[in-house]
């Protein structure tokens, strides 16, 4: 497992990352979880990555409990602060930042995280007041460095900008060979700032495995076959897209890949990534994922890839709901 500087820190992280959005505490047992982490610590995986609001605290509580039984220095732990937790409880204001980095810390059942993640933008607080607050965070060792998932150039400039504040070292866009428009949003600016990308849905919410094919049912066992979780790969379930995606196999047959490593392997190809992060539900899922890292494509199998999803691929900048326009200051 190769691994890659998370922009101006000092954490060096694997090219391939865990996830736990709709897998974890949501949709998968305890004991398929417990499997999928083990197998990313033999497989190499140092880097996992969840949030506050998956399973509105259940997959921080589950790994916590599974983590926990690995050495804290062995690995790179993230976690995201945003999304409501109740009623009464949601966005980045300061006093919404320290209770929900406390409650994470608890059922992550740790004394501090690695990274602490915006997860969206607050356009409802001052950005003043939301960067000092994660200052505070980093200054009491409840979180060694920050970031932020899908901001808007805007956004990014006005964070980085707060004089004084700690800054950003990581960015979590989607981007995968279908949604390409972080490549033109933000890829320069946050390179230009020490800031890495670390991507997630790399396989298109599995879209690019090259398993739904168009005019056939879904596989049983798959995502797009489950109501609960379906909703999140609406976006790629469109016959044209599915139709690219089987052009991509015999580009992987000549590349001697799999189509889950020639779909990471693009991602990567890409220096501003620090790392992918997928999601398993099997160990089987991780290991095949893994042997993506180090994978180099050459400029013919690239040009092939571009080729094929020329007529689906997006490229345009737009936030497609996952962000909200505009800067509140003080």
């Amino acid at each position: 497992m190769e691994l890659r500087r998370l922009g101006d820190s000092d954490l060096e992280v694997t090219e391939i990352s865990l996830g736990s959005w709709l897998t974890y505490g949501h949709g998968v047992e305890a004991d398929q979880t417990e499997a999928c982490t083990r197998a990313a610590f033999d497989a190499g995986i140092n880097f996992f990555d969840t949030a506050n609001i998956y399973g509105v605290g259940a997959a921080e509580e589950v790994w916590g409990e599974v983590l926990s039984g690995f050495p804290r220095e062995e690995y790179v732990l993230a976690t995201k602060v945003y999304f409501p937790m109740s009623e009464t409880d949601s966005g980045l204001s300061r006093e919404q930042i320290h209770k929900q980095i406390d409650k994470s810390l608890e059922r992550l059942r740790t004394d501090y995280v690695d990274l602490y993640q915006c997860h969206r933008f607050d356009v409802n607080t001052p950005i003043e007041e939301t960067m000092e607050a994660l200052t505070e965070v980093v200054e009491a060792g409840k979180a060694r460095y920050l970031g932020f998932s899908e901001w808007t150039p805007e956004q990014i400039r006005a964070g980085l900008e707060v004089e004084g504040a700690a800054k950003f070292v990581s960015s979590q866009p989607q981007y995968n060979a279908i949604w390409r428009a972080p490549e033109a949003e933000a890829f320069e600016l946050c390179a230009e700032n020490g800031i890495s990308q670390i991507v997630w849905s790399p396989l298109a919410q599995g879209v690019l495995t090259g398993k739904y094919v168009p005019g056939e049912p879904h596989p049983a066992d798959s995502r797009a076959a489950k109501d609960d979780v379906s909703f999140a790969i609406e976006r790629y379930m469109d016959d044209d897209v599915l139709a690219a995606v089987q052009r991509l196999v015999p580009i992987a047959e000549e590349a001697g890949l799999t189509m889950v490593q020639l779909a990471l392997a693009w991602a990567l190809r890409r220096p501003e990534l620090a790392s992918v992060i997928i999601g398993a539900t099997k160990p089987d899922h991780v290991h095949a994922n893994v042997a993506a890292s180090g994978v180099d494509l050459d400029d013919a199998t690239i040009a092939a890839i571009d080729e094929a999803l020329a007529d689906v691929a997006i490229t345009e900048p737009r936030l497609a709901g996952f962000a909200q326009e505009g800067v509140r200051h003080r």
